[in-house]
């Protein structure tokens, strides 16, 4: 299959699924940071949504939607309406992404702010369903493919705060950290969807 990885600089997913044969490419306006850049598209995805894929896995920035992020937007009580914009701006990229033409789809994002009312999602994921002691929700709005199933569940009754890892690592790179996918999700999407 021919396979558009978007929004993608590490390169997992892409590389989960060329580890199978598939034809898989990375997307994002940022150079691949996965040791592959000939599988990369340096540029805006948008452009590239009718380039003739059968598949495309989606991680559009959650920044200005994420529910996390929703006490910006009403700071001391007060509508912080530039903030609103680029959430709106957010959205649309979301929705296009989502409502593309290529036959089967995967978007995933965190749990979006209520104001911008998404469409509902298809399922939740967790790391710790894909074999990482790790709780971190993640939505997936699922077309023309099924579910993913947990591939590696874990037990994580004990802390989720492993030292020493890419996942919890804070300084001024923790937000592009945190977004990177898990391997193990990765694995499971190249397994059960490739």
């Amino acid at each position: 299959m021919k396979i558009l990885i978007a929004c993608e600089e590490s390169q997992e997913v892409c590389k989960a699924f060329r580890a199978l044969g598939h034809e898989a490419y990375s997307c994002d306006t940022l150079p691949c940071s996965g040791g592959h850049p000939e599988w990369h598209i340096q540029d805006d995805v948008l452009k590239h949504l009718r380039d003739g894929w059968d598949m495309m896995i989606a991680h559009p920035p959650c920044t200005y939607m994420s529910n996390a992020g929703a006490r910006f937007l009403y700071p001391k009580g007060k509508l912080n309406e530039e903030r609103l914009k680029k959430g709106l701006i957010a959205k649309d990229f979301f929705m296009r992404l989502l409502y593309s033409s290529i036959p089967k789809i995967c978007v995933e994002n965190p749990l979006p702010s209520s104001v911008f009312c998404l469409p509902k999602h298809t399922q939740v994921i967790q790391p710790f369903e894909h074999g990482h002691p790790f709780k971190k929700r993640t939505q997936l709005w699922i077309k023309g493919l099924p579910e993913l199933k947990p591939s590696n569940v874990i037990d994580i009754k004990q802390s989720t705060k492993v030292s020493g890892n890419w996942f919890n690592k804070g300084g001024k790179d923790r937000q592009k950290n945190r977004s990177k996918t898990f391997p193990g999700i990765a694995k499971a999407m190249a397994a059960q969807w490739g």
